[in-house]
């Protein structure tokens, strides 16, 4: 269902909503599980009309906030509603946190609600979705700035202080309405940008774990990316400015990056090395956190593992991996020891001894070649995403985001420990490189 409200930005969204989509190679129609998806002009006064063709109409529907986003688009949305005849609660989560202990919070303040609808970004996103998940509730969401999040059946929650990314309950409906993103703090409009630059290095890291132990892969959502990135690369000032072509493409280009996950159920598509450093920041910077938002974390560790990327396939023979060393002392010195051994628990099926570490190394001995040939292709300049990441305002280093220069090689050298995904960060850390590129970076 495609709202009529305000001009159409849908493009090939509103083909995947209407189930026309071709994957371009196999001529394979694509689904996707979101039912509703529209990227219009503005919503204003659409927002009845969405929640019926949802099936939400008669239920009784907590509209979730936060003090931010209810004066940006949740009070209006309560207004529209309410004039509408819909039995809504009004719930601003006055300190929103996307963790075990807020999860339950936020299902205590909706516990009477049959239904729920997030208004916000990151936080409020993958907490309501965690909740309506976790009460088999239904739920939509209109986003206040442009994130893959919002279009995901996936919840990044913490527990303990460890980043767990969820399976959980696809939403009826995303509702972006431009006017209110365009207007959202220019930190958020840089984040989500920097954000979806991650497609180069995600592709290469996936595909990379594919060729080399034969992990799943899809191509379909870097089909769809390609749309917009290249537009989006060249005309990073025109995001800077805040013009409602750019937002609009880089709304879809959010969407479609977390419409991804459902191709396969993953979220390697969209999260991989770069995506690690990232949560490493999160989980383990502690009271010396910058306040930078994850969007911010990931563009600079993007520009971080294209450098690395480039520095391994760029050569003519591949790295020669020895088996993989864990000093658990040096881990648990910086993770504590529950958080050491919850992730050393999942990068146990990424650690390899002698013989793994050998067939490891045939496969990078016979197939490189091959293998460099199709992942170079996947990769963007270096230059290019720098420049990109500077147009629009982003940082580009982790000195930039306020971290120590300290603590950001620390990352780059252990964030492959928080998780069980296969990347270049463990290519570099097998081949006995990681220390050195680390002390390359700032």
């Amino acid at each position: 269902m495609i709202s009529e409200t305000g001009k159409d930005h849908g493009g090939v969204l509103n083909q995947l909503v209407a189930g026309t989509w071709r994957h371009p190679l196999t001529a394979e129609i694509v689904r996707i599980p979101i039912p509703q998806i529209a990227i219009r002009d503005t919503l204003d006064g659409a927002e009845p009309g969405l929640l019926t063709s949802a099936g939400l109409a008669g239920k009784a529907l907590a509209v979730v906030s936060d003090r931010l986003t209810r004066d940006a688009l949740g009070g209006r949305v309560v207004r529209n509603l309410q004039a509408a005849g819909f039995a809504i609660e009004d719930v601003v989560w006055r300190n929103p946190v996307c963790s075990d202990a807020g999860v339950e919070a936020l299902r205590a303040l909706t516990r009477n609600a049959e239904a729920l609808a997030a208004v916000g970004s990151g936080t409020i996103n993958d907490s309501v979705k965690y909740a309506a998940f976790l009460d088999g509730k239904p739920f939509v969401t209109f986003p206040t700035s442009p994130m893959t999040a919002h279009f995901t059946g996936t919840a990044s929650v913490s527990f303990g202080g460890f980043k767990k990314s969820l399976t959980t309950l696809d939403p009826l409906g995303v509702f972006a309405d431009l006017e209110v993103i365009a207007a959202a703090p220019a930190q958020l409009i840089r984040a989500g940008y920097a954000d979806v630059l991650c497609r180069t290095t995600a592709q290469v890291d996936w595909l990379l774990s594919h060729r080399l132990l034969d992990t799943f892969y899809s191509d379909t959502a870097y089909h769809l990316l390609a749309i917009d990135e290249a537009g989006l690369l060249a005309h990073a000032d025109a995001v800077a400015a805040g013009d409602f072509a750019a937002i609009a493409a880089l709304t879809r280009m959010n969407a479609l990056m977390g419409l991804g996950t459902s191709f396969g159920r993953t979220t390697h598509c969209g999260s991989m090395a770069e995506h690690m450093l990232s949560h490493y920041v999160d989980m383990f910077a502690g009271d010396d956190h910058p306040g930078s938002r994850h969007g911010e974390q990931v563009g600079v560790a993007t520009l971080v593992m294209n450098r690395l990327q480039h520095r391994i396939l760029d050569r003519a023979a591949p790295p020669v991996l020895k088996p993989t060393v864990v000093d658990r002392e040096a881990i648990e010195a910086r993770f504590g020891k529950a958080l050491a051994d919850a992730c050393l628990e999942h990068f146990e099926v990424k650690r390899f001894d002698q013989p793994g570490i050998d067939r490891l190394n045939r496969r990078l001995a016979e197939g490189w070649e091959a293998l460099t040939r199709e992942l170079r292709p996947l990769m963007l300049d270096s230059a290019a995403i720098e420049h990109a990441l500077r147009t629009v305002g982003a940082p580009v280093s982790g000195t930039d985001l306020g971290i120590s220069s300290a603590f950001w090689r620390d990352a780059i050298r252990y964030a492959r420990f928080t998780r069980d995904r296969f990347s270049m960060l463990d290519i570099a850390g097998d081949a006995g490189e990681l220390d050195d590129f680390a002390e390359s970076c700032s």
